[in-house]
């Protein structure tokens, strides 16, 4: 074998594997032997559009041996949008399965919506229990009390697209147990009758506007709290304590500021007699010298001092004494 055919067979393998490789024969070959009636002119369409043969030939042929209606042109258009052709045959697949009606066009909606339609179709099926924490509320009694609800739902495939998820359905639940806890006598009332709580939570159509319709609301548990109402009124008293202690304060600063004002004019009054006092010698002489006051009126004046001092000390050893022998009484007691 010379080089020229060596040459010529390996550029017939090499067509061969970029043959083989761009057409699909072996996925048309399978399909047809699945009873998938679909040309190889398809087949090189789909990798023309940039689309994977094999991403819609294989749900293709599991959605022909499951009995359903669904075209090529159908799964090729879900894929090119964007969204998983494998998923939705499975939810189409398992609807069919379970009677449950479900177009193909709302299927594809659904999951192009972002929302996994095959466990939408399991949970219709088999509905889901979903657990809401610890959630708190206070009684009339101010004694608050804890609750846990486990909320039995199923899905609502026809309010799947714009319907709201979980999250909605646990907020709206806490909300119903909060304002049946608040509006309930006493703690004791709802430790009595906690299906109190979920007959009055389901009796508000909680799942209006949600992907979910709830089968039943079941309180799991229900706790005792903290005594709100007794530590709102101790916060109360010791808001009204420091209230009372700054007003306390403003009236003893007031007073202080009283006091401090009486002293200043006291002194002020004291510095008017001392300089009155100071003046006294002066127009005394001024008197004498202009023939006023005699000199035997300035000895009278003297004399008058004089006994006004003296009562003075006389009052002020009185009154030691007197204190002093108070004091002695103490001790002597």
């Amino acid at each position: 074998m010379d080089l020229f055919t060596l040459i010529i067979l390996a550029g017939i393998i090499i067509l061969l594997i970029f043959f083989l490789s761009f057409i699909p024969v072996m996925l048309w070959i399978s399909a047809l032997a699945a009873g998938v009636r679909i040309s190889i002119f398809t087949l090189v369409g789909m990798r023309l559009r940039r689309v994977i043969p094999g991403r819609i030939v294989n749900p293709l042929i599991k959605a022909h041996k499951a009995g359903l209606s669904v075209t090529n042109n159908q799964l090729e258009s879900h894929y090119l949008a964007g969204g998983n052709v494998d998923r939705v045959v499975n939810a189409l697949i398992a609807a069919h399965r379970a009677n449950i009606e479900l177009s193909f066009e709302r299927c594809a909606a659904i999951d192009l919506a972002g929302r996994d339609v095959f466990e939408a179709v399991q949970m219709s099926v088999n509905p889901k229990v979903i657990e809401t924490p610890y959630i708190s509320g206070v009684a009339l009694d101010g004694i608050e009390v804890k609750a846990k609800a486990r909320i039995t739902v199923r899905a609502n495939i026809d309010r799947l697209v714009g319907g709201a998820g979980e999250e909605t359905i646990i907020a709206r639940v806490g909300e119903g147990i909060v304002s049946t806890i608040g509006g309930s006598k006493n703690h004791k009332e709802v430790l009595e009758n906690p299906d109190m709580i979920s007959q009055t939570v389901l009796k508000k159509g909680l799942d209006a506007g949600t992907a979910f319709e709830i089968l039943s609301i079941d309180i799991a548990d229900v706790d005792i709290g903290k005594n709100i109402g007794a530590i709102l009124q101790t916060d109360q008293a010791e808001a009204d304590k420091n209230i009372a202690q700054a007003k306390a304060e403003e009236r003893r600063a007031m007073a202080v500021a009283a006091e401090q004002e009486m002293v200043a004019r006291v002194q002020e009054m004291r510095a008017k007699v001392v300089e009155a006092e100071s003046q006294v010698p002066l127009a005394m002489a001024e008197a004498l010298r202009s023939g006023n006051l005699g000199v035997m009126d300035y000895m009278n004046y003297k004399n008058i001092m004089a006994d006004t001092e003296m009562r003075n000390s006389i009052g002020r050893a009185t009154r030691e004494e007197m204190n002093d022998n108070k004091n002695n009484n103490k001790k002597d007691k």
